[in-house]
């Protein structure tokens, strides 16, 4: 029987934690079992989910925060080492709809009826105002007459992607076992299209109209140093800047390597002209990171690295769990 491991990572959004959760637990096709990666968490967050009325609920929490990418790279780890034939990955701020998982399992059924490989499938994104957001990449994939094939199953919904992101994606064991994990050094954005990137580099993933989530957004638009308002952030553009130009030198042509090395050269200077000097100087530190940035790639049954983080499992007690059962039979 095919095992389904949903994660979802989270860090201090304990109330939008509880509606991904209300949400997954929701799914017409349930999931066999659902892991909550918390991020090093200060909100209370532990608390919440000691009480958390679900079953097959596991909670990893980190000793520490290792950004975005280290807690999507433990949460596929784990799911895999636990014996998972999909990941259904997620952050805590995205609310699926209650058929998403059911419609991304019966995408993999036509795909494999249709002979047709693919790295991963993912769910459409919507704002709370109903607008497309996360969009992916449409798949430079081509047949054997030169054509790009994106469109090759449109009329069931689907369509060939290759940069995409980790709002609600699908992810098989044998990917993960041909490809590895997200980067974990790469600690916050970029993480998810590199690994993407990397993975469609054999077989497309899919994009999949009729599974749909709401990605509930703190900010909305693409992310630029340019226009971040809060200065608490800018330090994280130093990431986001070194984990751009690794990709462009991963998976990029030459011409487009150095486009972006450019544009971020001439965003260093737009800023200082601007007199915006601590942005200026979080540019060029990510440009001077990106020389020596030259990250590992792990494989998806290594072990965690005991010198980085260690992690406490811990599932809900088990008076919640009761409560949960009785809730369920007083429905009945």
């Amino acid at each position: 029987m095919t095992k389904v491991i949903a994660v979802i990572l989270t860090y201090n959004r304990k109330e939008l934690l509880r509606q991904c959760l209300d949400a997954v637990y929701s799914q017409t096709t349930p999931c066999d079992q659902v892991f909550v990666i918390d991020n090093a968490s200060t909100d209370g967050t532990q608390d919440m989910l000691e009480d958390m009325p679900y079953p097959d609920l596991l909670i990893h929490r980190l000793s520490q925060n290792l950004g975005a990418a280290g807690g999507f790279n433990i949460g596929f780890r784990l799911a895999y080492q636990h014996g998972a034939d999909f990941v259904w990955m997620m952050d805590d701020d995205v609310i699926p709809k209650p058929t998403a998982l059911q419609r991304l399992l019966e995408a993999n059924a036509l795909l494999k009826t249709q002979e047709v490989e693919y790295s991963y499938l993912l769910s459409t994104a919507f704002t709370e105002g109903g607008l497309v957001t996360n969009t992916p990449e449409v798949s430079h994939h081509k047949n054997r007459i030169g054509y790009h094939s994106w469109p090759l199953l449109a009329e069931h919904g689907l369509v060939a992607v290759s940069r995409g992101t980790f709002v609600s994606i699908l992810v098989p064991r044998l990917t993960l076992e041909t490809s590895g994990l997200p980067i974990l050094s790469m600690f916050i954005w970029g993480e998810d299209a590199e690994f993407t990137l990397r993975i469609t580099k054999t077989a497309p993933g899919f994009l999949v109209g009729a599974s749909q989530v709401l990605h509930v957004r703190q900010g909305s638009g693409s992310i630029s140093i340019l226009s971040e308002d809060n200065p608490a952030r800018f330090k994280y553009y130093k990431h986001f800047i070194r984990n751009n130009i690794y990709m462009a030198k991963q998976y990029r042509p030459f011409h487009r390597r150095v486009s972006v090395l450019l544009r971020y050269l001439r965003m260093a200077f737009t800023l200082l002209g601007r007199g915006q000097y601590q942005k200026a100087r979080v540019v060029m530190q990510g440009l001077m990171a990106s020389m020596y940035f030259a990250p590992h790639l792990e494989a998806a049954g290594d072990p965690v690295d005991a010198s980085l983080v260690s992690i406490q499992t811990f599932t809900p007690s088990a008076s919640s769990q009761q409560k949960a059962m009785t809730d369920v039979d007083s429905l009945a």
